[in-house]
């Protein structure tokens, strides 16, 4: 492990100690094999005048919520270091009067919750104080006489701490085990299963401490790098796949997005053909298991089946190590070994799926490495059902977790690059979906690179393009629920006797037959769906058409028969198909300006004028057709399909 100090942007913080423990928090945050998504803490000790002229000594630590990737001076949580140090005396303290005490210690009752590991941070009388749940000294501790084998690796500078429960628990064990140290012989404590504190009178010499001892560790489970099984696997059965997804989303009582790795290292692991074991005797730390849960679903290749049976295990896991007060969490798995394929992690959003598919990976990795040293050998059930079911955690997650309507949902929009169709991408993604954006426009990528976005070019007149693109999709996040079926394309006015067969031909593909293309594509998938909607976005054109738009109006009334008979079709498969006309929309790349004054000119009257020339006097923007459409695909309409609704104003004509 190479160190990320820079002396000369360390040097910036010279006179700011607090932005220098951001910065160096930010070095330890910036290595997955050191943190991983929100884990590890740090702290720096500061003397602060109070409102009486007088010193006082304040613990700033990691304030929870924070990721030390990219955590800044507000995220530390400043408390007197006396009364958090009296703590540690206490015979007993539970974890909520542990808080609410760390809470009464703080001298800003703005910042955020401090660490549950506050208490321990405050015990240790250096100034800087790290700590990491570094891979390689972790993968050591979860092998049997792991503490043995740490002290070989490491030596007589580190102080070896037996597991025991993050929070006072573990300070308090702390506490007995550093009375009479000598401090100034110590690099570290190593937390076994845990983790690693290091600790210096300077942040470099805390910083530099860590990523020693990490570098020891790591030329032990370099020797065992071998262990590591690699192989090419097949790609994902995209059905099964959104089967998959659905099963567990079901299971979990809301919808999941599901990530596929297919990496060599995860389909080497799929097919160890000990996975089954391997896979399910617990996880790298305790820390991960309220994200992972304490084990993932090995897949036989029945999902209804496998899914049952992971329910079964983990409600009988439930029952022999709960409490009284306890409430049993949903039973869905979090992740999954897909033999051949790889594995599948699932979140109730492409964040959330994403952070337990990089758990995930440092998991097998972290068991085989462990089994070829001599044993994987990683906590056992009740020591991961406590912090699972531990009331701080929970509360953490429950922070993480937002429940935006449309949250799990996977969409697909057409015509995403400009106008109605990022519109609808914006707001479903407002809404918390996961959204494909296609678009003949191959800018479409570089606009939607994102966790909860892929942006896939895509001519909606050729088969094989959208047949791509929504296997790109259900391959990107697992399943899909929404189409808002919008390409489109507006040629120039053109009475019927001017009309050349090209231009009929090529309003008529991308207007109708496209249409065609998506939902016929999106279908297969679309029945493994949540609560599965189409929106096609069709014109005013239909109930009230003008003149010189015969191949527009034709295509958009051909567009709403077709979708006509989907919702017929489709209705027995729950997907619901609706039709949205808009009129005078004039925020889209059709309506330029010399457009509109023209228009405007034509009838007379100003450019607003024009644009409010509706029984309601209202402009109609992109923004109001895709909150519609948005409605339309959720729950709102949930019992509402082969509907027709108008967004222009009021059209007196279609009224």
């Amino acid at each position: 492990m190479k160190s990320r100090w820079d002396n000369d942007a360390a040097r910036e913080f010279t006179d700011d100690p607090l932005a220098l423990r951001a910065y160096s928090s930010r070095l330890l945050g910036a290595d997955p094999n050191l943190v991983l998504h929100g884990g590890g803490n740090t702290s720096v000790k500061l003397p602060v005048e109070n409102l009486h002229g007088e010193s006082e000594e304040i613990l700033y630590v990691k304030g929870s919520g924070w990721d030390l990737a990219d955590i800044e001076p507000p995220g530390f949580a400043p408390l007197r270091l006396d009364a958090v140090r009296r703590l540690a005396g206490l015979d007993s303290l539970d974890d909520t009067n542990m808080m609410r005490s760390l809470r009464a210690a703080s001298i800003n009752p703005d910042a955020p919750n401090p660490s549950v590991e506050t208490i321990t941070h405050a015990l240790i009388p250096h100034q800087w104080v790290d700590h990491t749940h570094a891979d390689a000294i972790v993968t050591i501790s979860n092998t049997p006489n792991g503490d043995a084998r740490l002290l070989e690796v490491l030596g007589d500078e580190v102080l070896i701490v037996p597991y025991a429960m993050p929070g006072f628990i573990l300070a308090k064990l702390v506490a007995e085990l550093v009375a009479g140290v000598d401090w100034s012989r110590l690099d570290g404590m190593i937390l076994m299963n845990h983790g690693v504190f290091t600790f210096g009178n300077t942040a470099q010499e805390s910083y530099e401490r860590m990523i020693a001892l990490v570098t020891r560790a790591e030329c032990v489970v370099s020797q065992h790098s071998g262990s590591i099984a690699t192989a090419q696997g097949d790609p994902p059965d995209l059905k099964q796949l959104a089967e998959l997804r659905r099963a567990v989303s079901t299971a979990a009582g809301f919808p999941q997005v599901a990530r596929v790795d297919s990496s060599d290292e995860a389909v080497g692991f799929s097919l160890r053909d000990d996975v089954s074991e391997i896979a399910t005797r617990g996880g790298l730390t305790p820390d991960h298991v309220i994200h992972t849960k304490p084990s993932p679903m090995v897949l036989s290749g029945d999902v209804e089946s496998d899914i049952a049976d992971f329910q079964r295990e983990y409600k009988s896991y439930f029952g022999r190590y709960s409490a009284a007060d306890h409430q049993i969490l949903d039973a869905a798995p979090r992740w999954a070994v897909w033999r051949g394929v790889g594995t599948v992690s699932f979140g109730p959003n492409a964040g959330r799926a994403s952070v337990v598919a990089d758990i995930a990976g440092h998991n097998i990795t972290a068991a085989q490495i462990a089994d070829s040293i001599d044993a994987w050998q990683p906590l056992g059930p009740q020591d991961l059902f406590d912090v699972e079911y531990w009331v701080l955690e929970q509360a953490k997650l429950k922070r993480i977790v937002s429940s935006p309507p449309l949250q799990g949902k996977i969409a697909l929009v057409t015509g995403a690059a400009s106008g109605i169709g990022a519109a609808c991408v914006c707001a479903l993604r407002s809404q918390g979906a996961a959204v494909a954006c296609l678009d003949i426009d191959g800018g479409v990528i570089e606009q939607y690179l994102g966790v909860d976005t892929i942006g896939i070019q895509c001519d909606v007149t050729s088969s094989a393009d959208v047949d791509v693109a929504v296997d790109a999709t259900i391959g990107r996040f697992g399943g899909l629920d929404i189409v808002i079926s919008n390409a489109g394309t507006f040629p120039a006015g053109m009475n019927i006797e001017e009309m050349d067969d090209d231009t009929w031909t090529k309003v008529v593909d991308v207007n109708m037959s496209g249409h065609m293309r998506v939902i016929r594509a999106a279908t297969p998938y679309l029945k493994f769906g949540i609560d599965p909607a189409i929106v096609a976005i069709a014109s005013k054109n239909v109930p009230a058409p003008g003149p010189g738009a015969a191949a527009y109006s034709a295509a958009k009334a051909g567009l709403t028969q077709l979708a006509r008979v989907a919702a017929l079709e489709l209705g027995e498969l729950g997907v619901r198909v609706n039709v949205l006309h808009p009129n005078a929309v004039f925020d889209t790349g059709i309506w330029t300006e010399e457009v509109l004054q023209n228009r405007a000119d034509h009838y007379g009257i100003t450019v607003d004028q024009y644009k409010t020339n509706n029984v309601l006097g209202v402009e109609v923007t992109s923004k109001d057709v895709a909150n519609l459409a948005v409605a339309m695909a959720g729950p709102l309409f949930s019992r509402t399909t082969g509907a027709q609704l108008p967004v222009d104003g009021g059209n007196d004509r279609v009224i």
